[in-house]
């Protein structure tokens, strides 16, 4: 059972960027639909939101192989 707490606590771990990787999306695409000439600008954001949203589950995969519980 020494690597299982581990595996179940990454999944649990992968729900929260995955959450916010689709709420950053459905705002980029909600601000385009609306203002279609702001695209080049809230794209860069919204790849930037999504950096800092991926690096937290990516911290977490190297912590649960890492860590042995």
């Amino acid at each position: 059972m020494g690597g299982t707490a581990n595996m179940i606590g990454l999944g649990l771990a992968a729900i929260g960027p995955a959450i916010g990787v689709g709420l950053i999306f459905a705002a980029y695409v909600s601000g385009v639909a609306r203002q279609p000439e702001a695209q080049s600008r809230l794209q860069g954001i919204a790849i930037f939101g999504f950096v800092l949203a991926e690096q937290f589950f990516i911290i977490s995969l190297a912590l649960a192989f890492v860590l042995k519980a």
